[in-house]
């Protein structure tokens, strides 16, 4: 196989597959790499951790961590891989012009239609982020891809039916979820829309391929690219979620249940750190009991769409200047709109 020098004015073979657009610069380093020093670094942080800190904090203290942090990887492991190979599969054999004959040519029309998508999809947050990103890869405006990474863990079947377990005798608590978060994730993609830049998000970029020989070859390496980026990001999520989980103290929580803003806030920040995935979060918003309905519905419609792991994975894939713009639009509309599906429920 010849060799590219630029890639400008060379024809590839039939068989050829072309290199992910950022494979072969300088910098930054090769998502393996920093996945490995992601790695080294949680390691010496643990260490460091044991030896310094685990002598002066109570046993149950970091029982409860290592539980929480071991919950949330081996929660969100299989669906972060489902999603890698989902987002594989579309890069490597569905052709860009399928795309454009299921999404409305307007990108405006594409928003809503990319939501409704997502109701098929079973899966969490963590499948949704690599997913959205072989879509843009593919093509897709990064609106209406966005739409659907906020959707997807939101609205599929799997959350609906797990919302309807959780709330027995109460089915607008699944009509209200399904209702808001629907809605959440249009407006988020049509702000997206009109205020987004182009220099604010970072499409990642995939193999091409030709032949079958070479869509198999695309497809592992999409894979490989893919799980090795998100894994250590899926880590340090991880990571901060049990940190938060095991300090805050639940007296605080017990406190504020009592005002009905407060209460709002509380129970929609606890649900950015406690980064449970859409298929168990209803359960522990149905116990908490002590809570308005509008507050709990904030925790199941903010939940799948901003959480610390969420955030540490659409920064590893969209970038850093996306994620500082595109998490706090979400958490304000999130809040918003439940406090307003919510009122209509109460």
């Amino acid at each position: 196989m010849a060799r590219m020098g630029d890639r400008v004015g060379l024809r590839v073979a039939e068989d050829e597959v072309l290199p992910p657009g950022d494979w072969g610069r300088p910098a930054p380093a090769a998502p393996g790499t920093r996945a490995a020093w992601a790695f080294a670094a949680l390691a010496a942080a643990l260490v460091a951790g044991r030896v310094l800190v685990a002598p002066d904090v109570d046993g149950r203290a970091l029982d409860a961590w290592a539980t929480i942090f071991v919950a949330v990887c081996v929660q969100a492991l299989p669906f972060l891989v489902f999603g890698v190979a989902l987002s594989a599969a579309i890069t490597a054999f569905v052709p860009p012009a399928v795309w454009r004959r299921v999404l409305p040519r307007r990108a405006a029309a594409a928003v809503p239609v990319a939501g409704a998508m997502g109701a098929v999809l079973p899966g969490c947050e963590c499948a949704s982020v690599p997913v959205a990103s072989g879509l843009m890869a593919r093509g897709v405006v990064p609106a209406a891809a966005l739409t659907f990474l906020l959707a997807a863990p939101a609205i599929n079947p799997v959350v609906l039916v797990a919302t309807a377990v959780a709330f027995p005798g109460r089915p607008e608590m699944v009509a209200g979820r399904f209702t808001a978060s629907l809605v959440v994730a249009v407006l988020a993609g049509w702000v997206w829309l009109l205020l987004g830049r182009g220099e604010w998000i970072s499409i990642p970029s995939r193999p091409h391929a030709h032949g079958a020989a070479g869509r198999l070859e695309a497809f592992r390496q999409a894979m490989r690219h893919d799980i090795m980026h998100a894994g250590g990001f899926l880590v340090v999520g991880a990571c901060a979620a049990a940190t938060i989980n095991a300090v805050v103290p639940a007296a605080w929580v017990e406190s504020a249940a009592g005002s009905a803003a407060l209460s709002v806030l509380l129970l929609a920040f606890l649900a950015v750190l406690m980064s449970i995935c859409s298929e168990a979060d209803a359960f522990v918003a149905a116990s908490l009991s002590q809570f308005s309905t509008t507050a709990r519905l904030a925790f199941l419609v903010v939940g799948p769409m901003v959480d610390l792991k969420l955030i540490a994975l659409q920064a590893g894939f969209f970038g850093r200047r996306f994620a500082v713009r595109f998490v706090p639009l979400t958490f304000c509309l999130a809040v918003g709109v439940s406090v307003l599906v919510g009122g209509l429920l109460s």
